[in-house]
C-alpha cells in the first residue's frame, strides 16, 4: 500500500496541472481570455440565460397551415399521379382532409390504386367504391407530418441563429408543435426574432409579359407585389406560378458588392444549376423574378444564358438586409410559419446577482465543510480539504473543456457535489479508525481503510451517476444543468478522494512514520 506506482504519480501530477491550466482562463475577462496565445488553453465556462442575461422564446409552429397547405396540394398530387399512369378522372372535391375523384373508367381502379401507393410519399387511407375515390391523409400519416415539420423548423432554426455567431443557444422541443429558445447574451433579440420568423421559401419564376395586371389574370398567373421598388419599377409582377427553380436547390449564398452596391451572391448544386441554364438558354430577353415569401425581390431581363450555375440577387439592399438575405438562403427555408407565444429578457444585473449568490452558498459550503474535516479528522482532514480545493479546479476545468452551459442550477449541482465530495473521505477515515481499535498498525489500518471502502465508495457514486444520466436524459434545460454539474463533480470527487488524498496520506505516512495515528 506504501508503494505507489510511478505511472499513478505522473498520472496525478499531469491531471492537477491540466485542471489549473484550463481553469485559469475563467479567472480572467472574455476578452483577456481570447487573446491569449493558440498554444495556451482559453475556453471558459459558458454562462446560461439566469447567469449571463438574454432572451427567452417560446414559439409555435403553425400546423393547422400546414395541414391545410397539403390538403390543398393533395387533389394536385392525385392529379399528376393519375396523369402518369394515363388514368381519367372527373368530379374532383375536397372533404376535410380527403380528396375525392371518379375514375371514368372503373376498371382503372387497380392502376390508380397503384399510382397514388406508389407516387404520394405519406401515409394515405385508400377507399374506393366502384371507381368513386376518396383518399384520406391518415392519422398516422397527420403525426408523422406534424414531427417532421416541428422537427424541420428546430433545425432551421439551429442554423439561422448559428449563423448570427450567438454561443451556446438552447434550443428545444416543448409539447408537440412548440419551441423553447434561449439566447444567452443577446443584445438584439428583435433581429433575432425577425431572421427566425422569416419563412424564406425562394423560388425563380418567369414574369408573365403578354397582359398588364390591371387586367385578367389567367389561372397560371399570379400577381405579386414587388419589395421596395425602385424609381421607374412596378409596384407588382404577374409571375407564372410554375416555378423553374425553387430555393432548396441553392447550396450557398454570400453577401457581395456589385458596381459598388451590396448584392446576394449564390450557387446552385447540380441539378439546379442545369435547370437555371436551361431555362435562361430557352427565355433570352424575358424577365426572370426571384420571388422571396411571395414577393418579388427582383426582377432582372435574362441577357444571355446563365450556364455556371450561380448568379446574383440584386435590389435596393443595405449592408445589413444583403447579409440576413443570405443567411436565410443559406439555412433553408421554415416549413411552416411561426407564431410567438411568450417572449423575456434576462438583464445582466440580474444574472450577476445570481453569480454572487451561487459564489457566496459555494465559499461558505467549502468553509463548513473544511472546518467540519478539520475538527473531525485532524490532519487527515485538511488533506481531504486540499483535495476538495482541487476538486474545484478539476470540476471548473472540465466545464471549460466540454464547453458546457452553467446555470443557477449547475452552481446548486457545484454545491452539492462540495458536500458530497468528503464523503468518500468520511468513509475511509471512519474505517481507518474501526481498523485503529481493532489493534492495526498506522500502516495497515490505513491500507484496510482504502481497500474495504473502496467498494462502498464505488457503489454509492455509480448510483448516484445513474440518477445523474437520468435527469440528463429526460430533463431539459435546467436540470440539464444540474445533471452535468452533479456527473462532472462525482467522477472528479472519486479521484481526488481515491487517488489524491490517498497519495498525500501516503507521502506523509512515509516522511513521518508515525506510531499512532491521530484519526
Amino acid at each position: 500500500m506504501v508503494n505507489i506506482p510511478r505511472w499513478q504519480v505522473i498520472l496525478i501530477i499531469l491531471v492537477v496541472v491540466a485542471g489549473f491550466a484550463y481553469a485559469s482562463p475563467n479567472l480572467l475577462g472574455a476578452r483577456d481570455a481570447e487573446s491569449l496565445p493558440g498554444w495556451v488553453p482559453h475556453q471558459q465556462v459558458n454562462l446560461g440565460l439566469d447567469l449571463r442575461g438574454g432572451s427567452y422564446l417560446l414559439l409555435e409552429v403553425d400546423l393547422p397551415t400546414v395541414f391545410e397547405e397539403d390538403r390543398e396540394n393533395l387533389v394536385e398530387e392525385l392529379k399528376g399521379a393519375l396523369a402518369q399512369r394515363g388514368v381519367e378522372a372527373t368530379d374532383w372535391g375536397l372533404f376535410g382532409l380527403a380528396a375525392g375523384f371518379t375514375l371514368v373508367n372503373p376498371d382503372d381502379s387497380g392502376r390508380a390504386r397503384q399510382a397514388i401507393a406508389e407516387t404520394i410519399l405519406r401515409s394515405l387511407d385508400i377507399d374506393n367504391n366502384n371507381g368513386t375515390f376518396r383518399v384520406t391523409i391518415s392519422e398516422q400519416g397527420i403525426r408523422e407530418r406534424a414531427t417532421n415539420v416541428v422537427n424541420q423548423a428546430m433545425e432551421v432554426i439551429r442554423r439561422r441563429i448559428d449563423e448570427t455567431g450567438t454561443k451556446e443557444p438552447s434550443i428545444q422541443r416543448h409539447g408537440d408543435d412548440r419551441i423553447l429558445i434561449q439566447l444567452p447574451g443577446v443584445e438584439d433579440p428583435e433581429r433575432i426574432k425577425a431572421l427566425i420568423g422569416e419563412t424564406a421559401v425562394l423560388s425563380f419564376r418567369f414574369v408573365h409579359d403578354s397582359f398588364t395586371t390591371g387586367g385578367r389574370v389567367p389561372p397560371s398567373v399570379e400577381v405579386l407585389p414587388a419589395d421596395e421598388p425602385g424609381p421607374g419599377e412596378p409596384d407588382a409582377y404577374p409571375v407564372s406560378k410554375r416555378v423553374m427553380v425553387s430555393g432548396d436547390r441553392l447550396v450557398d449564398a454570400q453577401q457581395t458588392f456589385q458596381d459598388g452596391l451590396p448584392v446576394v451572391s449564390f450557387r446552385f448544386d447540380t441539378q439546379g444549376a442545369k435547370r437555371f441554364g436551361d431555362a435562361t438558354t430557352e427565355n433570352v430577353g424575358r424577365l426572370f423574378a426571384i420571388v422571396l415569401d411571395e414577393r418579388v425581390i427582383s426582377a432582372p431581363r435574362i441577357r444571355e444564358p446563365i450556364i455556371g450555375g450561380s448568379g446574383v440577387i440584386s435590389g435596393t439592399f443595405t449592408i445589413q438586409e444583403a447579409q440576413d438575405l443570405a443567411l436565410l438562403l443559406r439555412a433553408g427555408a421554415l416549413p411552416a410559419p411561426i407564431n410567438y407565444l411568450e417572449e423575456r429578457t434576462v438583464g445582466p444585473g440580474l444574472g450577476a446577482d445570481s453569480i454572487l449568490a451561487g459564489e457566496i452558498a459555494a465559499v461558505l459550503g467549502m468553509i463548513f465543510v473544511v472546518v467540519f474535516m478539520a475538527t473531525i479528522y485532524g490532519l487527515f482532514g485538511a488533506m481531504a480539504s486540499v483535495a476538495l480545493l482541487i476538486n474545484l479546479v478539476l470540476m471548473l476545468a472540465a466545464l471549460s473543456v466540454l464547453q458546457a452551459t452553467l446555470t443557477l442550477p449547475g452552481i446548486a449541482g457545484i454545491v452539492l457535489t462540495i458536500g458530497m465530495a468528503v464523503d468518500a473521505n468520511v468513509l475511509i477515515f471512519e474505517r481507518i479508525r474501526e481498523e485503529m481499535r481493532n489493534g492495526r498498525g498506522p500502516v495497515t489500518a490505513v491500507d484496510a481503510g482504502y481497500r474495504r471502502a473502496l467498494t462502498t465508495i464505488i457503489d454509492s457514486n455509480v448510483t448516484t451517476l445513474i440518477a445523474a444520466l437520468l435527469l440528463f436524459n429526460f430533463g431539459s434545460g435546467p436540470i440539464k444543468g444540474f445533471a452535468v454539474t452533479l456527473a462532472i463533480g462525482l467522477l472528479t470527487s472519486m479521484f481526488s478522494a481515491i487517488m489524491l488524498t490517498r497519495s498525500l496520506v501516503i507521502l506523509w505516512l512515509r516522511r513521518r512514520r508515525p506510531q499512532a495515528l491521530a484519526i
